[in-house]
């Protein structure tokens, strides 16, 4: 489990995410400088080209499919054959069309799943900044020059942290605080940033505030 406080004192090398979770969010807003990992390999199966938003019936989850001609990240491309993107903006519409701030949001993210990036690396960083923009977060962003497999002290490296298939509960980053969602009674934590906005608007980031898990048992002295 990660100390929250260890995120508050050191820099943080993280790789990009596709309309990242909530977690991802708290990591960025706690954060002093932010080093996005550019020089990795794509690893499949994880947030990189997946989110996950609610339906009136399901948590879906929302995959962009990419080709397979590139491993580094900065090259991996996109798979326009495919008619993700149509299904992606029928899907998000259909879940917050009703939304109070889905009005107030849709142009900013709309125009940048349409201009059609070439590569996934871009189309997820566009959108990251289109995100902190809208959450009034201003982040000191810089990229990885090359690939190390240890990063030199103080960076703190939470590559691969945030992972589909493990709880956010373990991680101890994230603890759910309820906000208004337009779907189903039971609460669903931990969805892409794009749920909050669209739901709770200028509190968003109120609300992330609200959800940061604070652990002090790792704190030494």
């Amino acid at each position: 489990m990660l100390d929250i406080h260890l995120i508050e004192k050191n820099p943080v090398l993280i790789e990009l995410h596709y309309l990242p979770n909530l977690e991802y969010f708290i990591i960025l807003m706690k954060c002093s400088q932010v080093i996005i990992e550019a020089n990795e390999n794509f690893v499949k199966q994880t947030y990189r080209n997946r989110c996950y938003i609610r339906l009136p019936n399901k948590i879906e989850p929302m995959s962009i499919p990419v080709k397979k001609d590139h491993r580094q990240i900065k090259n991996v491309k996109i798979d326009y054959r495919q008619s993700w993107l149509k299904d992606h903006w029928r899907t998000i519409t259909s879940a917050y069309g009703k939304s109070p701030f889905f009005e107030y949001y849709r142009d900013g993210f709309e125009k940048i799943l349409l201009a059609k990036e070439t590569h996934l690396f871009d189309l997820n960083l566009k959108l990251l900044t289109k995100c902190l923009e809208y959450l009034g977060l201003e982040k000191d962003v810089k990229f990885t020059d090359n690939y190390e497999f240890k990063p030199k002290s103080p960076v703190l490296d939470l590559r691969s942290l945030i992972l589909p298939k493990i709880s956010y509960g373990d991680r101890g980053i994230y603890e759910a605080h309820v906000y208004n969602q337009i779907f189903g009674k039971d609460f669903a934590g931990n969805l892409s940033i794009v749920d909050l906005l669209f739901c709770e608007g200028p509190q968003a980031l109120s609300i992330l505030n609200k959800s940061a898990r604070v652990v002090v048992e790792q704190i030494k002295n």
